[in-house]
């Protein structure tokens, strides 16, 4: 007997809205059809904003029930692990190491925000040191902004959902949340835990449809008071452009460079950056791309590298061994495999991979690269890696700032010195010694520059961006 296709709905008001529409979810492996999605129309847009700022003049929960429900939804979620894992695996093609990792972060990021709303406060101004203030007391609040519109990526929706709709609701915000088209599945399973654990049905909002025309139709409503967007970074830049004077978060591309010097403990460094540059089958915006080498540990660093790469088993993301499992869409694979033949042909030389099945793209790696190909110089979001020799720190930092981007960028050294003149040079976000630029706490400010993005995320960072400061003065008698 077959068994039922789960379609989901619109949700707004609390309400399952039914569409004229809709599109197919597919398992990333198998390619079989899990889940229906409802395709929404401008007028669902408009309901579901109405809604959304109806509930945030309506629904003033305090900042311990909202502590509570966070805290409630990440208790729930950990219930849930292996139904929310194996959701994860099926619609995004995770291998089983890849899902639980993201689970465990996304709990962490409610459990954080949780915390978080509970200490948001201003700050004391001293107005009485400027002559004609001395009767004059000053200080700040933050308020909530109201409606926040939030559009997910496709490789992480259930974590990157929890850091956009923890921090939202933990400041006392609602939210319209659309996910991305391919991977749809986990947001809603996220908003079904927030109303379980005791969120007002109508303080979140689920359009699902058209990447461009819900976006568009969404920058188009004016009580919209902050967009938070995850992609890539063209169409970051056109939310930008069209968000007009409402502020905006965008995290964006990158093209990661990490950075081996002649000291660095290379049993480590190779260790590092070869597990963590195909995780997620490469599609993660701190994916390591870039790997540069000194001249003096090249070929060291190179072997050991290649050695462990070599082991990693591709395939069936449901079998508990795999480590690399499907891209998310068989024509991104293809793109992929293109841009690879096209280095080789330019010159690279392929040390590793280049082999392609259907949406699996096997892990790659590339060298005699120069700075103009699209594997160097271009997002690859794919399991591609290039390895590029230079002779001193100087020139090293000047090639890793050889880019459009700057999200993360990773170091390994055994000099404090050189460590920290790469933290002050780099032109990055964030720049990671003895690691790689993969790795992410969800505690801490995470952001770019260039045209990696604009803002912070992160429960502390994301929650001072969606709040207001506002400035209190009394005048005492």
């Amino acid at each position: 007997m077959a068994t039922e296709i789960p379609v989901y709905h619109l949700l707004i008001d609390g309400e399952w809205v039914v569409t004229d529409e809709y599109t197919d979810v597919h398992d990333k492996y198998t390619g079989e059809t899990i889940a229906k999605i409802a395709k929404a129309t401008k007028s669902h847009i408009d309901l579901a904003v109405t809604a959304a700022q109806k509930s945030f003049k309506e629904n003033r929960l305090s900042a311990f029930r909202r502590y509570e429900i966070l805290l409630k939804t990440a208790e729930l979620m950990e219930q849930r692990r292996e139904h929310l894992e194996y959701s994860l695996v099926q619609e995004v093609g995770k291998t089983v190491k890849d899902a639980k990792g993201e689970l465990d972060r996304a709990i962490s990021t409610f459990r954080i925000s949780a915390e978080e709303g509970k200490r948001i406060a201003g700050e004391m101004v001293p107005l009485q040191g400027v002559p004609g203030s001395e009767n004059r007391l000053g200080f700040t609040i933050r308020v909530p902004k109201g409606v926040i519109g939030a559009i997910t990526p496709f490789n992480y929706p259930l974590l990157l959902g929890a850091h956009k709709i923890a921090p939202a609701l933990a400041a006392g915000n609602t939210v319209v949340l659309k996910p991305a088209t391919v991977t749809p599945i986990a947001s809603f399973h996220l908003v079904n835990l927030l109303h379980e654990a005791g969120l007002p049905k109508s303080c979140i909002q689920v359009i699902t449809g058209s990447g461009k025309d819900v976006g568009d139709w969404l920058l188009a409503d004016q009580r919209i008071a902050m967009y938070t967007f995850t992609g890539s970074s063209e169409v970051g830049a056109s939310i930008k452009a069209k968000s007009g004077l409402r502020p905006v978060a965008l995290e964006l591309g990158n093209n990661s460079p990490n950075i081996i010097h002649n000291d660095a403990d290379l049993a480590l460094a190779a260790e590092q950056t070869a597990r963590r540059s195909f995780h997620n089958a490469g599609q993660a915006c701190i994916a390591v791309q870039r790997i540069y080498v000194h001249q003096n540990v090249l070929d060291e660093f190179t072997n050991r590298y290649l050695t462990i790469v070599r082991e990693l088993k591709v395939g069936n993301p449901k079998d508990p061994e795999t480590d690399v499992g499907p891209m998310i869409e068989e024509r991104e694979a293809r793109r992929s495999e293109e841009w690879v033949q096209e280095a080789v042909a330019a010159g690279a030389k392929l040390l590793f991979g280049g082999r392609r099945e259907g949406a699996l793209f096997y892990p790659t790696v590339l060298t005699n690269v120069s700075p103009e190909m699209k594997v160097v110089c271009r997002e690859v979001f794919a399991p591609i890696v290039t390895i590029i020799p230079y002779q001193t720190i100087d020139e090293a930092i000047a090639l890793a700032n050889q880019s459009e981007y700057g999200l993360q960028a990773g170091i390994f050294t055994r000099d404090i010195n050189i460590a920290l003149k790469a933290s002050r040079e780099l032109e990055y976000g964030g720049v990671i010694v003895n690691d790689v630029s993969t790795y992410r706490n969800d505690v801490m400010p995470y952001g770019g520059v260039k045209n990696s993005g604009l803002g912070k995320e992160g429960p502390r960072y994301a929650i001072e961006e969606m709040t207001e400061e506002r400035m209190v003065v009394l005048n005492l008698f």
